[in-house]
């Protein structure tokens, strides 16, 4: 079953939330309203999905600063930036911090209304890409130190004689200790594995032989 994704809607205009309420349920979306950033904060989840349609100039905290927050936070809710106050480098940073567009008041219904289809989408994406970046590592996690040289070195494009050269073992040892660190990563190829790796750049091996 799919999950239902959120309009999660922050403005401090009362009349543009409801005007905007009305017309994205009317759409068949579920809407959550916000007067304020903060008040949003205090209960939206990292778990949740959908995407987020936020103001820019608000008080006390701004649409940017608050997209800064999530970013914080490691949440993966795409947004979509709707203001009347939207000059260029407001508009740079909005991107730059990966909104889906940066939409000018009063937005045409056709546009905003298809501009959320595209964040439903991104939403989705992500989150694909972050479960799929979540298995890799545990996969990583369950690799001996010796299995982890073996795959820094084999992605480093040495070869299985140069690696137990710089090891201090036979190749015959290498290549048992590759085909399992091979295996467990789920590695078809050393493409594929190269790819893996990157995601594990930060990660270390479990401590063990």
């Amino acid at each position: 079953m799919t999950e239902v994704q959120t309009v999660f809607l922050v403005d401090d205009d009362q009349g543009m939330r409801d005007s905007l309420t009305l017309i994205l349920e009317l759409a068949g979306h579920r809407v959550r309203s916000f007067p304020t950033p903060a008040d949003f904060l205090a209960t939206f989840s990292p778990e949740e999905r959908g995407c987020l349609v936020l103001d820019q100039r608000m008080p006390d905290m701004t649409g940017l600063d608050l997209q800064g927050e999530l970013l914080e936070r490691g949440a993966l809710l795409p947004i979509i930036f709707l203001s009347a106050f939207g000059d260029v480098p407001t508009t740079v940073r909005a991107i730059q911090g990966g909104a889906i567009d940066f939409l000018e008041k009063p937005a045409s219904t056709e546009r905003l209304l298809q501009r959320i289809e595209d964040a439903f989408a991104e939403d989705r994406r992500r989150r694909e890409e972050a479960a799929t970046e979540h298995d890799i590592r545990e996969r990583f996690r369950q690799l001996t130190p010796r299995e982890h040289e073996v795959l820094t070195l084999t992605t480093r494009g040495l070869t299985n004689k140069d690696i137990a050269r710089q090891l201090g073992i036979s190749p015959r040892t290498v290549e048992n200790h590759r085909a399992r660190m091979m295996e467990k990563m789920r590695a078809g190829n050393l493409a594929e594995l190269c790819r893996m790796s990157v995601v594990c750049q930060t990660l270390e091996p479990r401590s063990g032989a």
